[in-house]
């Protein structure tokens, strides 16, 4: 899929199409969907492609923002909505029968990251959007409703799992993937060898989607 992508966008990678696979087989028919973390838009597109009733796509930064409009417009996809913001505040009130997230989630120096290191810089275990999406996911999904995330071996799955169980969703892993270090990831290995996060001359990862699903009698 051709996308226009803005300087500081992040670009579609491995992860990115993992979870397209995952929401392709997931994707509720008349759906509302939210994509947190949108980019260049290419999953609020896809869910609008596969039919879904409504699509919000949520990004903190400009440059995602409009290139996400861009490329939702060039295909007429009157379906998808682009809001500038974070969550809950930027989607306040409103519930979702499936939400997808492929979240910043590289560990880093605790610095806030700037630039364009805000599509992938995490703090220093990588968790800092996971924890905020773990813990804000049941107020975003309706009842019944899935939530969908895309994350590295190298930020904790497990917490991740039991974080959304403890909020009182039924989670499992769908999809997983070794794939070498990406450039970024290259970059950071000799911090994580000396923290211990990786084993000396490890330059790969697992990617893996996390489902989480939300009670749907509630």
């Amino acid at each position: 899929m051709w996308l226009l992508r803005l300087p500081g966008v992040y670009k579609p990678q491995e992860d990115t199409r993992l979870l397209l696979q995952a929401l392709r087989q997931a994707m509720p028919r008349k759906a509302r969907v939210l994509d947190v973390g949108t980019g260049t838009g290419v999953l609020a597109v896809t869910a609008a492609q596969l039919g879904a009733e409504e699509v919000v796509a949520v990004d903190i930064t400009a440059p995602a923002v409009w290139s996400a409009r861009v490329n939702s417009r060039l295909r007429l996809l009157s379906s998808v909505r682009v809001v500038r913001g974070g969550i809950p505040d930027a989607v306040l009130g409103e519930r979702f029968n499936l939400v997808v997230s492929n979240p910043p989630y590289v560990p880093a120096n605790g610095h806030p990251p700037r630039g364009r290191d805000r599509a992938w810089d995490a703090g220093l275990n990588g968790r800092d959007v996971l924890d905020l999406l773990c813990a804000k996911a049941p107020g975003l999904l309706a009842p019944g409703g899935t939530l969908l995330l895309v994350q590295s071996s190298l930020s904790g799955v497990e917490d991740t799992v039991c974080k959304l169980e403890q909020a009182n969703l039924a989670s499992s892993i769908v999809a997983r993937k070794v794939v070498p270090f990406g450039p970024v990831m290259q970059q950071r290995a000799p911090l994580w060898e000396q923290r211990g996060c990786i084993l000396p001359g490890q330059r790969h990862e697992e990617l893996v989607v996390i489902r989480a699903q939300r009670n749907g009698t509630e």
